[in-house]
């Protein structure tokens, strides 16, 4: 018997070779459905995996970072299956699970490239690979063994990896027709993967060296229901539609140029001018002001000076856009854009005068005898 001690600190003895799916099914069913990998003294591997000895376990599901890791790393591989059946001649480079999602590097035969109207019919072979609930196994390989496995198949880029490891450290993962060098850990089968989205497609270079081949990078990402994906989809439309980049542009802050490049936004005149640097900011008391020294004698004070007008064209929306080339209409300033202490400023604001015999009062932030 080997004792397992769960995260909460509890203890159980099992019999040896026990695995970590025969020990979510001892819990309760339920738990044995929805767990995806286990991690066993700290290192993540497949439910099926027997436990020799004692160990501290953890059971992963969805909701877990390390289950999800597993969820999209079997999925990379799916993926890989998908484009292997659709273009059959493909060369793989690797295909780790990501922070979200998981992606590929493939090299198409020649004369075939991968484009974005590719993408529903990848997702669609996808979804009919995870429908046959393919086992996914994994076996020990020599790496004499695996460099004619891969190098029969034309498997190059494989070949370099294996070249580079241990022998006897050597796995491989098969599910259907598709077998993979990886470490794992993956899901026991295909079934799970239930949602399946293409996102994108770049290029990269083989090892990251631009000295080596382009390689061509797909990027996937899949989920256990549909509901999720939507949703997913959903918070990305909505990233979209708050991205800094798209909002800066319709407010007119910064524009881009494609003579100086895309990534360089370039600071619009406007937005320089919308709301000068008060000379002093009252923290302490925003409700006091004092007007700055001018040529009246009501204006004579000998503290710091503070300018109203800019503030009242701002929390009016007055303030004027300025003409720049290729700009379209102008955007007037916000209020969420001035400093905490100006946006919580009461537009009618007591009003204290160096020698003024009284106290008055402000309108809208403006007195008649402010700067004009």
């Amino acid at each position: 018997m080997i004792k397992i001690t769960f995260p909460d600190g509890s203890v159980r003895e099992y019999e040896s070779g026990v695995t970590g799916l025969q020990i979510a099914e001892s819990i309760s069913q339920r738990l044995a459905q929805e767990v995806l990998s286990v991690g066993v003294n700290g290192q993540t591997v497949e439910l099926n995996r027997p436990i020799t000895e004692d160990a501290e376990i953890a059971l992963y599901k969805w909701e877990d970072t390390e289950g999800k890791h597993t969820f999209w790393h079997t999925s990379a591989h799916l993926m890989a299956e998908a484009i292997q059946e659709l273009w059959p001649g493909t060369q793989f480079g690797i295909g780790p699970a990501i922070e979200n999602g998981f992606y590929y590097d493939v090299m198409p035969p020649e004369g075939v490239v991968i484009r974005e109207e590719d993408f529903p019919k990848i997702e669609q072979k996808m979804v009919e690979i995870a429908q046959r609930k393919e086992a996914v196994q994994r076996a020990a390989i020599s790496k004499a063994d695996a460099l004619k496995y891969f190098g029969d198949r034309g498997q190059t880029y494989k070949n370099e990896l294996i070249a580079d490891l241990e022998d006897g450290h050597i796995t491989t993962y098969t599910q259907g027709s598709f077998t993979d060098l990886c470490r794992g850990p993956h899901l026991l089968s295909t079934a799970p993967i239930k949602a399946c989205k293409v996102m994108a497609v770049s290029s990269a270079y083989w090892r990251g060296d631009e000295k080596r081949p382009m390689l061509t990078r797909v990027y996937g990402i899949t989920f256990p229901k549909k509901k999720l994906l939507d949703e997913y989809l959903a918070l990305l439309e909505e990233a979209k539609r708050r991205d800094h980049r798209k909002i800066g542009k319709e407010m007119e802050l910064f524009m881009f140029s494609d003579l100086v490049g895309k990534g360089l936004p370039m600071w619009l005149p406007q937005r320089h001018r919308t709301a000068p640097a008060p000379r002093r900011v009252l923290e302490e008391d925003p409700k006091e002001i004092r007007l700055p020294t001018g040529h009246h004698a009501a204006h004579r004070v000998e503290e710091p000076l503070r300018h109203l007008r800019p503030l009242r064209q701002i929390r009016q929306r007055l303030l004027p856009a300025h003409h720049h080339a290729r700009r379209g209409r102008g955007i007037l300033p916000q209020t969420h854009e001035l400093p905490p202490p100006l946006r919580s400023l009461r537009l009618e604001t007591p009003l204290v005068q160096g020698s003024a015999p009284a106290h008055r009062r402000i309108w809208h932030g403006l007195s008649l005898r402010t700067e004009r």
